[in-house]
């Protein structure tokens, strides 16, 4: 399920270095001025997930699989994009690709790095980037209006499903409002993707704090303007982010990592944060199969069904699905094992209506 999170931002707000940080590599070039990303740099991302050490205990094997997601490095935008100022109609391309939107932002003042608009303003980055997208999308809308108001009056069906729903969008873009904002039915959803809308797509914000400030972010002043615009304009969520910690975490061990971490008075690596969070903004749940041979995390749709899940393994497993032997993860590592779960009446079996929660364990019965 290769879903991808296109990272975005203005020139020098540390797009690269995250990227460089959450997929590990030096794919991306990180240097101070705009545009050094010119191509897309795609990078498959480990979800952490806290669940799959237990699991590997319980199930008593040295392998585990976790699950994972794709993240790519997009070019940095400059106001006029829209109309094919800087890499405008490249990077507009790109995000058209991607699935879901991880805007990094300048939360931070550094003489030494250069920002495009001479000073940071995170809330004005922001509608920086919005406008753009907004303004792309009004565009495709009403060259859309103007095509299939035509095919409506002739009487053409898709014509005349998609009018009402693009007549709906029309103000609200007018009004410099990304079009997720716009409410909908699930058929009209349904439609609406069609249009492959930018402004259609889910939105994160991450946070990008200098080093020093990251255990004391909430107190960022910065931090504090984009989480309250990114809450209150927008309905969505701001991930507070340390890129150049990040980086500088690349090359520790994991134990190094962490002392690292608790000397800067930090819980968790904010690229941790980041990806679960990305993960579940796009749509994205986990299951989980564990054995002997090995304990592994399957990425699937929220709502999917037990014989989706299982085709997520193999195309015979949904074809030939009989039943889902299952148990929730937190019943499990409760009863410390599968034979307690199946005493205690937590073990159960279900058919093909069931839509699998995140953090099940399952076993499936099949036959083709």
């Amino acid at each position: 399920m290769a879903l991808q999170a296109g990272i975005v931002g203005l020139p020098n707000v540390g797009k690269s270095t995250l990227f460089n940080a959450i997929t590990r590599t030096q794919n991306a070039q990180a240097a101070n001025y705009p545009f050094c990303t010119i191509d897309p740099n795609v990078g498959v991302v480990t979800v952490p997930d806290s669940r799959l050490e237990p699991l590997r205990e319980i199930s008593n094997t040295n392998v585990v699989i976790p699950a994972t997601i794709e993240f790519v490095d997009i070019a940095g935008l400059v106001a006029g994009a829209s109309s094919g100022e800087g890499l405008g109609n490249k990077f507009l391309s790109h995000i058209r690709e991607v699935d879901a939107i991880v805007q990094v932002v300048r939360c931070f003042e550094d003489e030494d790095v250069h920002h495009v608009s001479g000073t940071v303003d995170p809330v004005r980055d922001i509608d920086v980037i919005n406008t753009e997208l907004v303004l792309a999308d009004l565009e495709s809308v009403e060259k859309r209006i103007s095509r299939q108001s035509k095919q409506a009056k002739r009487g053409d069906k898709e014509a005349q499903l998609e009018m009402p729903i693009l007549e709906k969008l029309l103000p609200l873009l007018n009004e410099g409002k990304p079009a997720y904002l716009c409410e909908m039915t699930k058929e009209e959803l349904a439609v609406a993707k069609h249009f492959q809308l930018l402004t259609q797509k889910p939105v994160i914000f991450a946070c990008n704090v200098k080093d020093d400030d990251l255990a004391d972010a909430d107190n960022n002043p910065f931090v504090q303007q984009v989480r309250e615009y990114a809450a209150k304009t927008l309905n969505c969520e701001a991930i507070v982010i340390s890129a150049q910690i990040e980086s500088d975490l690349v090359d520790l061990s994991e134990e190094d990592a962490k002392a690292f971490l608790t000397d800067l008075g930090v819980d968790e690596s904010g690229t941790g944060l980041l990806i679960r969070a990305t993960y579940h903004l796009l749509g994205l749940r986990t299951y989980f199969t564990a054995g002997e041979q090995e304990v592994r995390a399957w990425t699937i749709r929220s709502g999917d069904t037990a014989p989706k899940a299982a085709g997520v393994i193999h195309g015979d497993f949904e074809r030939g699905f009989i039943k889902a032997e299952t148990v929730a993860y937190d019943a499990l590592i409760e009863c410390g094992s599968v034979a307690v779960a199946r005493e205690k009446g937590v073990y159960r079996i279900e058919g093909k209506e069931y839509v699998v929660a995140d953090g099940d364990v399952l076993h499936f019965r099949f036959n083709v």
